[in-house]
């Protein structure tokens, strides 16, 4: 399937979990990839190299940090000047932080907010006047069950999806006559290295065991009791980017084993 030959995609985040695995069905539809995200050198340029080599496009690093404004908008310059365009923006960097919304660090909450929503406006701002020139565009970010439920010590993870949510809406208004989509994915739990390392310090904590930790804790809020995969949330990406998605735009699509059903 070579759906996006020709095309380039930018992945915010992508050197581990979801935004990685979107990169490489991107790139195995035919999508010059750039990754961004953290990770060591040696990491990033095995990643790259193993996605040229794999799928035949190109594909290379930005170390962008998405909480400044400035580094969002070289970033797309920097692709547009590069490959000539940037056709899919996947807006998908985050970070997270716990705490009780009195004690809760206005640092902590001034960068869950940069990165995980007014990044994804920076970077939107900047990629839209290309797609507009060109008349083609695919914008998604990765929301979260959290954009449409809360859960009590993530003030400022919940605000910022919830703002990513109606971010998504506005834009594909905005948009909805140049056939530039824009779409939120909304995953529960997903199963990625970050959520297996922290069950052995929930099982001491807890004094549980490994299945105990994953069904009752990780699992708590979704009917499936199974993690959703990030192959899972990247198929879901590239139909976004395929002909059969034209019409779908501001939606925001829950992928959570029925996690928002109730």
């Amino acid at each position: 399937m070579s759906i996006l030959k020709g095309k380039t995609a930018v992945v915010t985040g992508s050197t581990s979990g979801i935004g990685l695995a979107c990169a490489r069905a991107f790139a195995a539809a035919g999508a010059n990839i750039v990754l961004n995200g953290m990770g060591a050198p040696t990491d990033v340029e095995k990643e790259c190299s193993a996605i040229e080599s794999e799928f035949a496009v190109r594909a290379i690093y930005s170390p962008a940090d998405m909480a400044k404004p400035s580094e969002i908008f070289d970033l797309i310059a920097r692709v547009e000047n590069t490959f000539g365009s940037v056709d899919v923006l996947v807006n998908n960097a985050g970070i997270q932080h716990v705490s009780p919304v009195e004690e809760f660090p206005v640092e902590r909450w001034d960068a869950v907010i940069a990165i995980n929503l007014s990044a994804a406006f920076h970077a939107i701002r900047a990629a839209v006047p290309g797609m507009k020139k060109r008349g083609w565009g695919r914008i998604i970010t990765t929301a979260s069950a959290h954009s449409r439920v809360a859960s009590p010590f993530k003030s400022a993870y919940v605000a910022a999806k919830h703002g990513i949510a109606g971010l998504t809406k506005t834009v594909a208004l905005e948009l909805a006559r140049s056939k530039i989509t824009c779409n939120c994915i909304s995953p529960g739990y997903v199963w990625t290295p970050l959520v297996e390392k922290q069950i052995p310090n929930t099982m001491k904590a807890r004094d549980m065991r490994r299945d105990q930790v994953i069904h009752d804790v990780l699992l708590a809020a979704q009917p499936t009791k199974e993690f959703v995969t990030v192959e899972q949330v990247a198929s879901l990406a590239l139909f976004l980017c395929s002909q059969d998605a034209a019409q779908i735009t501001g939606a925001n699509l829950s992928i959570d084993g029925g996690w928002t059903a109730a």
